[in-house]
């Protein structure tokens, strides 16, 4: 499948294939030389997937990995040659500026720009499937769509979102800072993108009740948020992506997202005993 991308973009193959859920990926350079611009091919295994690098086009590099090609599927783009990781500071002690770094990024992903978005899909549709869900799984599921209907109900600062904000979608490009990589087209409150740095899978302390509760202070403060809507929004994602999980059965990584709903229901309880002046 990549054959006719690197004969038409004259690219050479500069690694092993990549495989993830959604995409397949192979580092090239370009130019047709072992020498050119490092660079990544992807093709996109999914609709969602590919219409992410309309996002990434309009983006022009600005917070995101610069796009060089774009047609149908696939998408060559800007290649992270920076050695750092946020999920490795998160693992060796400094999660906190691992956050901010992530929160950072997305601030200049929601920066006004000059010329008008892609077509987008607005935040509410994506919420349909916990809408399905609640309906039929009811619990902590319910409790998440409450939330979640009076956050899209009452939408603040909306701007063009990620979609999919996490430690492994920020990453180290050198010279060029910490960049953005697999964004949604979606278009929303900006406080929907934030609430993933709490839900992110692969992070084994993402359950920790402490760790749960000091991020959500480094991230309202990076953030700019009131750290009641992060919390809210963090159930409400927490739900969202439980109910994936659950259309594909699998329970296990559904089960931790409603791990980490209840951890943002218990802390969103604790706010309003604390602001009601109860200890």
């Amino acid at each position: 499948m990549f054959k006719p991308y690197l004969s038409r973009w004259n690219l050479i193959s500069d690694g092993d294939p990549i495989v993830t859920r959604s995409s397949y990926l192979l580092p090239v350079r370009m130019d047709g030389h072992i020498n050119g611009n490092p660079a990544m091919l992807k093709i996109a295994m999914d609709t969602e997937e590919k219409f992410g690098g309309l996002v990434m086009q309009w983006w022009n590099g600005d917070g995101a990995a610069r796009v060089y090609a774009y047609e149908g599927d696939a998408l060559l783009m800007e290649r992270a040659q920076g050695t750092n990781s946020l999920i490795e500071m998160a693992y060796q002690g400094q999660d906190d500026e691992a956050s901010r770094i992530a929160c950072n990024v997305i601030a200049k992903l929601h920066k006004p720009r000059s010329t008008p978005p892609p077509e987008l899909i607005p935040l509410n549709i994506w919420f349909e499937a916990l809408e399905s869900a609640a309906q039929r799984e009811g619990s902590l599921l319910l409790e998440s769509l409450a939330v979640a209907r009076k956050l899209l109900a009452s939408p603040r600062d909306i701007v063009v979102l990620h979609g999919d904000v996490h430690h492994a979608n920020v990453l180290d490009f050198g010279s060029r800072g910490w960049l953005a990589i697999d964004p949604k087209r979606i278009i929303g409150e900006r406080g929907y993108d934030y609430a993933n740095l709490l839900c992110n899978p692969e992070l084994p302390t993402v359950t920790d009740p402490l760790r749960f509760i000091c991020q959500s202070h480094v991230i309202a403060q990076a953030a700019n948020l009131e750290r009641r809507r992060l919390l809210q929004w963090t159930l409400a994602y927490a739900g969202l992506s439980a109910s994936w999980f659950l259309e594909e059965d699998d329970h296990q990584n559904a089960d931790l997202d409603l791990f980490i709903a209840e951890l943002a229901l218990q802390a969103l309880s604790m706010e309003a005993n604390n602001r009601d002046g109860i200890y």
